[in-house]
């Protein structure tokens, strides 16, 4: 194989390569495996919202509970106090007004619980739900990958194959060449050799002048297009270029 038949071989199996990856990417079980992952970021960052709140829950619920046990116990100590002894009618006054005030705000520490409490049961069941709905998506994108891995083993075993391939045909270009057919190809999306056909480029389809013409049918084989700057086949290796 020349070097001007492996440009033309190496751009016709990257080309093929670009397909096959396109029909890989368009496998209708990619697409559910993107809106999986999609589908996963969303119940996570909900769950991280949840987790967050459960978490500012147990620390109010937490705090109500020692509050709780603080205004109760002092309820006691005042009643204590109150029963001690004899206390006169404004002493007495003080001490029942005291408990009422206390009764009070137990009394609010207990609503408040009883709300806490409802809190919490609520984001309970959505950190439940929501870990849940994560494990069918992991159920559901293993399954949509099995399902890839089975009916892409052809296309893939292609895609090996011309891997393998082109690394051979690699081998048989020059550095210098190598340099330009992946700038071009970058450039031009794959399209980064063309043959010359009569004295007209197989793709950008500019008639070449007649000096132009002269000079590349008098060089070398592998050489630029003087117009897209394209790796130009001048030696057509299907008998169509160079001394025709």
């Amino acid at each position: 194989m020349t070097e001007a038949q492996a440009l033309i071989r190496l751009q016709e199996i990257d080309l093929d390569m670009l397909r096959l990856a396109s029909t890989l990417a368009a496998m209708p079980q990619q697409k559910k495996v993107q809106a999986i992952a999609r589908a996963r970021k969303k119940v996570q960052s909900e769950l991280t919202k949840i987790l967050g709140q459960r978490k500012d829950l147990e620390t109010f619920i937490a705090e109500n509970q020692g509050d709780l046990e603080r205004y109760r116990a002092r309820t006691e100590e005042v009643k204590a106090e109150a029963a001690s002894g004899s206390h006169g009618y404004r002493q007495i006054q003080d001490y029942e007004a005291h408990l009422t005030g206390l009764a009070k705000k137990v009394e609010k520490l207990e609503h408040n619980r009883v709300q806490l409490d409802e809190d919490l049961e609520k984001v309970g069941r959505a950190e439940s739900n929501a870990r849940l709905t994560l494990e069918r998506l992991d159920e559901e994108e293993a399954a949509q990958k099995k399902s890839f891995e089975k009916g892409s083993t052809q296309i893939r075993h292609r895609i090996v194959t011309l891997d393998e391939e082109r690394k051979g045909v690699v081998a048989q270009i020059s550095a210098r060449h190598m340099s330009g057919y992946e700038a071009a190809r970058k450039r031009f999306k794959g399209l980064a050799v063309e043959r010359l056909v009569g004295n007209v480029p197989s793709i950008c389809r500019v008639k070449l002048q007649p000096a132009s013409f002269h000079d590349l049918t008098h060089g070398d084989a592998v050489a630029e297009c003087p117009y897209c700057h394209r790796i130009l086949v001048v030696d057509d290796p299907y008998g169509e270029g160079k001394g025709k």
